[in-house]
C-alpha cells in the first residue's frame, strides 16, 4: 500500500518548535499546507519555518468549514499537510476530514490537546473532568453537568463568549462558580486568569479555553430517570415524575438509539431519553402547535435540541417512506388509537404504552392478548390533608403495556 497523500498534523500555540520530529518531517515534505490562517501564521512566523520548503503552497481553510473538504479533495496526487489544533480527534477537525476520505488516504500526527494542557495548568485529574466543545454549540449543552464541585473544561467561540458563559452561569444561580480563563495555551503569549462567574471582567483573546468549578444553588439534574416535573415547561400534559421514571426504565435507553415519543405533550419522556444515554436521538409526534413549540423550547433549555425532531402530525398520517429515522423504541403517551398501536407494532421496536382511560385500557388489553408482552397497572397515592389530619389521595391508575420485539 502506498503512503497516504494526506497528513493531519496537530499543532499548538508554540508552532513548529512544539511539533514532534515526525510532524516536522511531514511539514518539510509537504507540497501543500492547508489550515486556518492562525495555524498557517504559526508555521510561517516560527523560527523553525525553514523546515517548510520554499514554494510550498499555503491554503487557508475557508469558512464554513465544510467548504474546505472539496478543496482538500482537489489536492489528491500531491503531498498535503492539514493543520489542526492539538489533538485533531479530540473535539477537532480530524473526524470530519477522516469521514470524507478513505482510510488509506490519510494519517494523523496528534499534538497535546488543549484539554490536556488546561488540566496540567490547573492541576486537575483529566479523567475526572468533563470536557466539552462549546465553540459552535449553545451553553445549555453543559446543563446536565452543572452540579456542585463538578469540574469542566470547555472550549468557547472567542473571548466575548467567556463573559457570555459566566453570565449564563450567574443567571442559573451559579455565580459563585470559579472561572479559569486560559488564553493561547502552550504558546509564548499564554495567559491564565481566574474569576468568580458573577464578577468576571475584562477582555480575552482567542483561542481560549475555560475551566469551571461549579458552585452555587442552581438547578441540578439527577443522574437517574425521573427528573422533577419543574424541569419541563408544560400545560399539565406531562407524564408525571414517578410514572416517567417507570416508563424510562421500561423503555431501557441504550447509547445511540432512537426513540419515537407519540403524543409527546411537553416532551418530557423524549427529553429524559436524550439526557440518559450518549449519542441517543428522538422524534416527537405532537399535533398541537403550542405544545410542539414548548417541546422545542424545553429541548433548547436542556441542551439536547440538536438530537430532537418534532413532527406536528399524528403518527398514522406520517407516510412510511417519509424519511423519519426508524425507532429502536416507541413510547405512546397520548393520542392512543388502534391505528397508532398498529403502526408502533409494525416498527419492530421496543414498545411502551401508557393509558389512563377505560377505552385506552381496553386497547392495551387487546394488544396484550394479541401480541403478548407485559401488562402492568400502576396505582400511586400521596399524602394529602383530610380534615385536621392526613390521608392517602389516589391518582388515576396508569395501565402500561410493554412489548420487546
Amino acid at each position: 500500500m502506498s503512503d497516504p497523500w494526506l497528513t493531519i498534523i496537530g499543532i499548538g500555540e508554540d508552532g513548529v518548535a512544539g511539533l514532534s520530529a515526525a510532524s516536522q518531517a511531514a511539514l518539510s515534505k509537504a507540497e501543500v499546507i492547508m489550515g486556518p490562517q492562525r495555524h498557517l501564521d504559526l508555521v510561517v512566523n516560527n523560527p523553525l519555518s525553514t523546515s517548510v520548503p520554499a514554494g510550498t503552497d499555503l491554503i487557508p481553510w475557508p469558512v464554513p468549514f465544510a467548504d474546505g473538504i472539496a478543496i482538500l479533495a482537489s489536492l489528491r496526487g500531491q503531498r498535503v499537510a492539514v493543520l489542526a489544533s492539538g489533538d485533531p480527534f479530540w473535539f477537532g477537525a480530524g473526524s470530519t476530514i477522516a469521514r470524507s476520505f478513505g482510510r488509506d488516504e490519510w494519517t494523523a500526527l496528534p499534538g497535546p490537546s488543549s484539554f490536556t494542557c488546561a488540566a496540567n495548568r490547573l492541576g486537575w485529574a483529566l479523567e475526572h473532568v468533563i470536557c466539552l466543545g462549546l465553540h459552535a454549540a449553545p451553553f445549555a449543552r453543559i446543563c446536565k453537568h452543572l452540579a456542585p464541585a463538578q469540574q469542566l473544561l470547555v472550549t468557547v467561540r472567542d473571548g466575548a463568549a467567556v463573559l457570555e458563559l459566566a453570565r449564563y452561569l450567574t443567571e442559573l444561580d451559579l455565580g459563585r462558580s470559579d472561572v479559569h480563563v486560559m488564553e493561547r495555551l502552550g504558546g509564548p503569549l499564554e495567559r491564565v486568569s481566574s474569576y468568580r462567574a458573577e464578577s468576571i471582567a475584562g477582555t480575552f483573546e482567542h483561542p481560549v479555553l475555560v475551566g469551571l468549578y461549579i458552585a452555587g444553588n442552581g438547578p441540578v439534574l439527577t443522574t437517574a430517570t425521573g427528573q422533577s416535573d419543574d424541569t419541563f415547561d408544560h400545560d399539565g400534559q406531562i407524564t408525571k415524575r414517578p410514572i416517567r421514571a417507570i416508563t424510562l426504565s421500561t423503555l431501557a435507553p441504550r447509547p445511540g438509539e432512537h426513540l419515537w415519543d407519540v403524543g409527546a405533550g411537553s416532551g418530557s419522556v423524549a427529553l429524559e431519553w436524550l439526557l440518559s444515554a450518549p449519542m441517543s436521538t428522538a422524534t416527537c409526534f405532537e399535533i398541537r402547535r403550542d405544545r410542539a413549540d414548548r417541546i422545542r423550547a424545553n429541548a433548547a433549555k436542556l441542551g439536547v435540541e440538536n438530537a430532537l425532531r418534532v413532527i406536528e402530525a399524528p403518527i398514522p398520517d406520517v407516510p412510511e417512506n417519509s424519511g423519519i429515522t426508524p425507532p429502536d423504541a416507541v413510547f405512546i403517551g397520548g393520542g392512543l388509537t388502534s391505528e397508532t398501536l398498529d403502526r408502533a407494532v409494525g416498527t419492530l421496536a421496543r414498545i411502551v404504552v401508557n393509558a389512563v382511560t377505560l377505552e385506552g385500557e381496553a386497547l392495551l388489553a387487546q394488544a396484550h392478548a394479541k401480541h403478548g408482552g407485559s401488562l402492568t397497572r400502576i396505582a400511586l397515592s400521596h399524602a394529602a390533608p383530610l380534615g385536621p389530619k392526613r390521608g392517602w389521595q389516589s391518582s388515576y391508575p396508569v395501565v402500561q403495556w410493554s412489548l420487546e420485539q
